[in-house]
Formats: C-alpha cells, structure tokens, sequence
C-alpha cells in the first residue's frame, strides 16, 4: 500500500477557502452586497477545488 499524503487534501482545502475569502472581499470593496458577493465567493471556491483536485489526480495516474 502507498504511503498516504496528508498534504494534498489539506492543501486543496486551504486553497478553497482562500480562494473564497478574496473573492469575496475583492467583491465587497467593488461594491457589491454581502450576498451575491458571497454566492461568488462560493463557486469559485468550488471551481477552484475542481480545478485542484483534477491536476492532483492526474499527476497520480502518472
């Protein structure tokens, strides 16, 4: 069995949730509402995770 590396989910969910938090004040400080500043703020948190997840799967399959 492979050895199990702790790093990369918690990379992927560091990466999210940073990923989140900037799009979302980068949205306030344009002048957008809480709200839909934080609805983007999710989907390019998931875009993100995606995007992460996808190229730590294909560097695996390699």
């Amino acid at each position: 069995m492979k050895k199990y590396n702790i790093m990369r989910p918690l990379l992927l969910i560091v990466m999210a949730l940073l990923v989140k938090s900037l799009v979302t004040n980068f949205c306030m400080v344009f002048g957008m509402e809480q709200g839909p500043a934080e609805n983007i703020g999710f989907i390019s948190m998931l875009i993100t995770a995606i995007v992460f997840y996808s190229r730590i799967a294909r560097k695996r399959r390699k």
